[in-house]
C-alpha cells in the first residue's frame, strides 16, 4: 500500500478562499521560505486512503482476540452513545456541584456498585488507568503506616506478579521482596513465612494469579500479613474471573484497584483512555485522593475533607467518560454480571482442555479465566518459538495470545478467551492452534518466517522500540 505522500497528485481537496492573505503583521522569520511539503489529494481519495488504512487495523470487531491478562472483551457500542450524550460532554469540571448533579450522580452510583462488587468501604475514581490505580494504592498503604508512625520499607510481591506491581511499589519508596510460586503455581506459604518481618508493609496480589489459578490459601495469607501488622493489596486485573462468586474485602483484602478498562468493557489501549478506580476498608477511607462523591439524602456533593488524604492523582475526576461507559454495562448486565465471570471461566477451561495435549501445560490445575500455555515442546523439538507461533496466528486473523509472560514459565503463552467469545469461535482457534502445532512439525521453516499475510513482516522488534521510525521522508518537501 503506498503511503499519502506517494499518492499525492497536486490536486486541492478543500479551497477555503481564493483572497491571497496578508502576512505583513508577522515577522519574516516566522514565514516559510518553501513548500511545507503536505500531501495533497482529492477529499475521496484522502477518504479512502485512510479507510483502506483503518482496515488493516486488527481490532475485537475483526477477529477472536485473546490477549491474557488484558481481557480484551468486546466493549458494547451503546455505551459509547450513553459517554458521548451533551449532557456529559459539554460539562466543565469546575462547575458547582448544583450545576452537575447528573454526573455526579452517576459517579456516586458507579462509587457504591464498585463498592458492592469488591466488599470495600470506600472508592476514589480518579486513577486513569490500571498501573496508575496501583500506584495510588501503594501511596496509600505509605501514608498509612506515616499516619501510625511505622517505618516499614518492604512490600513481598509473588515471582508470577503483573510486571507494574514492583514497578509501582518501588516508586513508592518500598524495596521489593519476591517471593516464589510452589508446584502449584500459588504463593509458596512457607517461603511466605520466611519473609515476614515487622518492616514488611504489604503484599501485592492478584487473585486468580497470572497463572489464571485461584490462590487457595489466600485466607491463610491474609491470616499471616495481617497478624505481622502488614496490609494486603489486590491487583484487579482478573476480577473478570470472581465477579459474583467472591470479592475481595472476603479474601482478606485492604486496597483493590480495578481496571474498568478490562472488567467493565470500556476501550483501553490504543482504543481509548482507561480507568483505575482504588477500593479500600473503612480504616483507610481518610487516605484516599481527594475529592470523591457523596450524596446527603438530597444532593451529591464533592467531598474531600479526609483528615490524611494522600492529594490528587489526577485532575479533577479522571477519565470521566470511562466511568459513564463501566456505569452503563454495569447496569446492562444487573444480575447476570456474575454469569460474565461463569462464562468466562468456562471458555478457559474447554480451550485449555482442548489444546493441553499439542502444547505443554506447566501447571494441569482448573484455572479461572485465563490460562498459560508453553511452546518449550515445539521449540525443542523443531526449533519453532513461541514467537514464531505468535507470528503464525496472525496470519489466521487471530491476535496473538500474551507471550513470554508470566516469567515464571518457559516460552509462556498465555490465553484469556473472556466471555464474550461464543463456542463456534473458540473451536475456530482451538483448530488454528492445532493447525500450528502440526506444522511445527511438518513444515516449522513456514512458521519461523511467518507472518506472510500482515502488511509488515517481521520486524527487528528491540530496535523497534528503542529506535522507531516515526518520520517519513516524502521527498517532495522544498
Amino acid at each position: 500500500m503506498k503511503t499519502i505522500f506517494e499518492k499525492s497528485n497536486g490536486v486541492l481537496g478543500i479551497t477555503f478562499t481564493d483572497e491571497k492573505e496578508d502576512l505583513s503583521f508577522l515577522d519574516e522569520k516566522f514565514l516559510r521560505k518553501s513548500e511545507a511539503g503536505l500531501p495533497q489529494v482529492g477529499e475521496l481519495q484522502a477518504m479512502r486512503h485512510y479507510k483502506e488504512l483503518s482496515d488493516k487495523n486488527f481490532c475485537i470487531e475483526k477477529g477472536f482476540y485473546p490477549l491474557g491478562s488484558c481481557t480484551m472483551k468486546y466493549n458494547p457500542k451503546v455505551n459509547e452513545m450513553l459517554a458521548s450524550l451533551e449532557g456529559f460532554t459539554n460539562l466543565h469540571p469546575l462547575c458547582d456541584d448544583s450545576d452537575c448533579q447528573g454526573a455526579l450522580e452517576l459517579m456516586y452510583k458507579l462509587q457504591e456498585a464498585l463498592k458492592k462488587i469488591t466488599g470495600m468501604s470506600a472508592v476514589t475514581l480518579q486513577p486513569a488507568a490500571g498501573a496508575h490505580g496501583e500506584l495510588t494504592g501503594m501511596m496509600i498503604v505509605k501514608k498509612y503506616f506515616e499516619v501510625k508512625g511505622e517505618k516499614r520499607t518492604k512490600v513481598i510481591i509473588p515471582d508470577s506478579a503483573h510486571g507494574t506491581n514492583p514497578a509501582s511499589a518501588h516508586l513508592c519508596g518500598f524495596d521489593i521482596v519476591p517471593v516464589k510460586s510452589n508446584d502449584k503455581g500459588q504463593v509458596d506459604i512457607n517461603a511466605l513465612r520466611e519473609l515476614l518481618t515487622s518492616d514488611v508493609a504489604a503484599i501485592m496480589m492478584t487473585n486468580p494469579n497470572t497463572l489464571g489459578i485461584f490462590e487457595e490459601n489466600v485466607l491463610e495469607i491474609s491470616k499471616l500479613m495481617h497478624e505481622n501488622g502488614s496490609l494486603l493489596y489486590y491487583d484487579g486485573a482478573n476480577l473478570n474471573a470472581i465477579m459474583g462468586y467472591t470479592n475481595p474485602k472476603l479474601m482478606g483484602f485492604d486496597v483493590v484497584h480495578l481496571n474498568l478498562h478490562k472488567t467493565m468493557s470500556t476501550p483501553h489501549g490504543g482504543g481509548g483512555p482507561g480507568a483505575g478506580p482504588v477500593c479500600v476498608t473503612e480504616e483507610l477511607k481518610e487516605m484516599l485522593p481527594a475529592p470523591i462523591v457523596e450524596f446527603d439524602g438530597e444532593k451529591y456533593y464533592r467531598y474531600s475533607s479526609m483528615k490524611h488524604s494522600i492529594g490528587n492523582v489526577k485532575g479533577f475526576f479522571g477519565n470521566f467518560g470511562v466511568m459513564v461507559k463501566a456505569y452503563a454495562y454495569i447496569l446492562m448486565m444487573g444480575k447476570n454480571l456474575k454469569e460474565a465471570s461463569e462464562n468466562a471461566v468456562l471458555n478457559a477451561n474447554y480451550l485449555k482442555e482442548k489444546l493441553k495435549g499439542a502444547y505443554l501445560l506447566p501447571f494441569d490445575e482448573p484455572c479461572m479465566h485465563e490460562f498459560v500455555l508453553s511452546g518449550e515442546k515445539q521449540h525443542h523439538e523443531n526449533g519453532v518459538s513461541t514467537l514464531n507461533i505468535a507470528k503464525a496466528l496472525m496470519d489466521e486473523n487471530t491476535h496473538p495470545p500474551t507471550v513470554y509472560f508470566p516469567l515464571i514459565v518457559h516460552e509462556a503463552i498465555m490465553i484469556e478467551p473472556t466471555e464474550s467469545e461464543t463456542k463456534e469461535v473458540l473451536d475456530e482457534f482451538v483448530d488454528v492452534m492445532l493447525k500450528i502445532a502440526q506444522e511445527a512439525k511438518t513444515n516449522p521453516e513456514k512458521l519461523i518466517s511467518a507472518p506472510h499475510t500482515t502488511p509488515v513482516k517481521r520486524l527487528d522488534e528491540t530496535l523497534a522500540a528503542r529506535r522507531p521510525d516515526l518520520c517519513f521522508k516524502s521527498g517532495i518537501e522544498k
